[in-house]
């Protein structure tokens, strides 16, 4: 199984090269497309651990009722959201996050910000990663 896995991840990329840039072009248009037509919201992300200073009383459970790993929060893939997306996005929704450098990718909406908040997102990480913030991330509905 793992050589034909190998096999075929060595002809996509040989494919393309040998016939030109018109299947890898075909390819990218396909994923812009599908992007346009995938509604999303600009919104400011930032990041945010377990430590009892950046949460409540309980900071390995989130507003959702769900319990984290203590030493590997990270893995779970949550974010937080203000309470005015609160209303589009509920807990245990699956959102696809963007324009946040490495933090990309696919999240599930189990927490909950503070009111004061608005048009805003965490996204939980460990504790030993760097925190960042990011005005123009993208948050895409799935």
């Amino acid at each position: 199984m793992k050589k034909v896995t190998t096999l075929i991840s060595c002809f996509m990329l040989i494919i393309p090269m040998a016939i030109g840039n018109k299947i890898h072009k075909a390819a990218m248009e396909k994923i812009k497309t599908e992007e346009k037509v995938l509604d999303f919201i600009r919104v400011k992300a930032t990041m945010y651990t377990v430590s009892g200073a950046q949460t409540d009383s309980t900071p390995l459970v989130t507003a959702s009722g769900y319990k984290l790993h203590p030493s590997n929060p990270r893995k779970h893939r949550i974010i937080a959201v203000s309470r005015d997306l609160k209303r589009k996005f509920k807990f245990g929704e699956k959102v696809r996050v963007g324009g946040v450098g490495k933090y990309n990718g696919i999240y599930y909406v189990r927490d909950v910000m503070h009111s004061r908040w608005r048009n805003k997102i965490d996204i939980l990480i460990n504790p030993e990663d760097k925190a960042i913030s990011y005005n123009k991330a993208r948050l895409y509905k799935l």
